[in-house]
């Protein structure tokens, strides 16, 4: 039974087009290489392929980094991709993280408010939304096994040495947009920051041979 590529938004498929991956250093590619590796070690044997994205809060780069590797494993029609994220303490979704990927046309509604609002974040009409929300990484909506770790922050990866479950440990570090926050450089920053994110990921995907 062969499935339909899924289609995404207009304007997320426009920015995926505009990503440049010669851009990325042959020392960062290096850095990458791993999770390339867990991810076509997988797709080569027809697995499941979850990822888990952790930072300290599960707040900003461990978010983007999961719904971008959750798109362009789409928009590469790379089948049983689970991508989740979550942090070494909970807090909340930075809204400026959530208006970042809003503003890249991405759909989010508001689940439930509080002080850790839950978001459903679509990137296709006829695909499952993505669950955002702020959580520990062995929180009950994580991957107990079989899972790569990716540590998206420095202070989380050192902080985390080891990740219970993980079938690979991946250290990709981003700097923080958070150094930018309430200043005139904040949304530029942020997109700066989607956008390297975004780019890594799809250079990550598109080295996938497919199977699919």
């Amino acid at each position: 039974m062969t499935t339909t590529k899924p289609t995404l938004f207009l304007e997320i498929e426009k920015i995926i087009t505009t990503l440049n991956p010669e851009t990325i250093t042959d020392e960062r590619k290096l850095i990458l290489q791993p999770l390339i590796d867990f991810i076509q070690h997988k797709a080569s044997n027809n697995l499941e392929i979850r990822i888990n994205f952790i930072c300290t809060h599960n707040s900003r780069r461990s978010h983007l980094s999961q719904i971008w590797a959750q798109t362009i494993a789409a928009h590469f029609d790379i089948k049983n991709v689970f991508c989740y994220s979550g942090g070494t303490e909970a807090t909340a979704l930075f809204p400026i993280a959530a208006e970042t990927l809003k503003n890249s046309g991405f759909q989010i509604n508001t689940i439930s408010k509080g002080d850790n609002p839950v978001y459903s974040i679509k990137y296709s009409a006829n695909e499952h939304p993505i669950i955002g929300f702020s959580k520990k990484l062995d929180d009950s909506f994580n991957p107990k096994s079989e899972f790569a770790a990716v540590m998206t922050c420095s202070q989380a990866d050192g902080g985390c040495p080891f990740i219970v479950g993980a079938e690979k440990r991946i250290p990709i570090t981003f700097e923080d947009p958070k150094a930018f926050d309430n200043t005139p450089q904040q949304a530029e920053k942020y997109n700066e920051r989607s956008i390297q994110i975004a780019t890594e990921l799809f250079y990550v995907f598109a080295s996938i041979k497919n199977n699919g």
